[in-house]
């Protein structure tokens, strides 16, 4: 039997309108009042009306999230710990989290329409920020709240968490020409990523201020995967004048290059040296570790929900633009 407001309110004497008060927190009722509400809710097994809660203050109390990604598989670690930071910290302020994927273009511009419209969600996460995203431009267009992983070339002002990727790259680019690497492949991500432009901006920056020519056709174009990784990375080690070392962009195209390279007899970190950038899980358990750019992912995730949050609670931002410092981490995979 379910149990109502009217049969707390029978079994403690009050109001309906009290016992809705008190359960509610609100402060036109005493604390003795709202303490004998609630102990008498609990031990009657009161479960509140989510639903009607919702519609009564005309939120959702639900944050959206749509990943851009391609395929049935979802199965980059990049994204499951994005997730879980994201999910725990949602969980942690009493809001749910609608998670759904679709593929950038026409088809991702329908599913934004469909949620803004809808009002399915308070607010949305926007991930892989493009150069010019009209993911973005939508949602201030519409003036709807959202807070991006990732910066654009677009000239709005929205809230935002991102990673220094050009200064990270050139960390990585500096340890193998520390190492004694010239010839260096980079293989890129799909240029109308944001994140994909500064990394190869800082490959570039790299190899000019040390002074060392930038051979073009050592820059190869992936789509993230593994699959892209070991490819590519097989085009360029079948070369009669392979690279010495290969930066990806990714550390999922890192690992395919890894296991590019030994299958033709290579031992990484020794014949060939290979880096990557993100440090997801797998990086530091690979054959051998993986050389990488750390980003706390979890803690970014974190970061943009807590900020999402405060933005639809109408809070002010301290920081409403966060550009966070990259580390390198030095493991076997770049030799040394």
């Amino acid at each position: 039997m379910t149990v109502t407001l009217k049969d707390i309110a029978r079994a403690v004497g009050k109001s309906v309108t009290t016992v809705s008060s008190a359960l509610n927190d609100y402060d036109d009722v005493s604390e003795e009042t709202k303490a004998l509400v609630r102990r008498v809710a609990r031990e009657m097994g009161y479960t509140p009306n989510i639903a009607a809660q919702r519609l009564r203050k005309q939120r959702t109390d639900t944050l959206g999230l749509i990943l851009p990604t391609f395929g049935p598989r979802f199965s980059d670690p990049f994204f499951s710990e994005l997730l879980a930071g994201i999910g725990n910290e949602s969980s942690a302020n009493g809001f749910d989290l609608l998670v759904s994927t679709q593929a950038p273009g026409p088809d991702e511009d329908e599913a934004y329409r469909r949620v803004v419209s809808g009002r399915r969600v308070d607010g949305l996460l926007v991930v892989r920020t493009r150069r010019n995203d009209p993911r973005i431009a939508f949602l201030v267009e519409q003036n709807f709240p959202f807070v991006a992983f990732g910066r654009t070339e677009q000239d709005f002002d929205f809230p935002y968490v991102d990673e220094d990727c050009v200064l990270g790259m050139k960390l990585v680019i500096q340890h193998l020409i520390d190492l004694g690497h010239r010839r260096i492949a980079f293989i890129a991500a799909p240029s109308d990523l944001m994140f994909a432009t500064y990394r190869l901006t800082g490959f570039r920056q790299a190899m000019e201020e040390n002074g060392l020519p930038l051979d073009e056709s050592l820059i190869l174009v992936g789509d993230m995967t593994q699959r892209s990784g070991h490819r590519l990375a097989g085009e360029l080690l079948d070369r009669p004048d392979r690279p010495t070392a290969i930066a990806a962009c990714n550390d999922l195209m890192a690992l395919g290059a890894m296991t590019a390279a030994q299958e033709r007899g290579l031992m990484v970190g020794q014949d060939i040296a290979i880096t990557g950038f993100d440090d997801i899980p797998p990086a530091q358990y690979s054959h051998p570790p993986l050389t990488t750019v750390h980003q706390p992912i979890y803690r970014i995730g974190r970061m943009i929900c807590d900020m999402l949050i405060k933005c639809i609670n109408g809070e002010a931002l301290v920081e409403r633009h966060i550009l966070l410092q990259p580390s390198l981490i030095i493991r076997r995979s770049g030799g040394g």
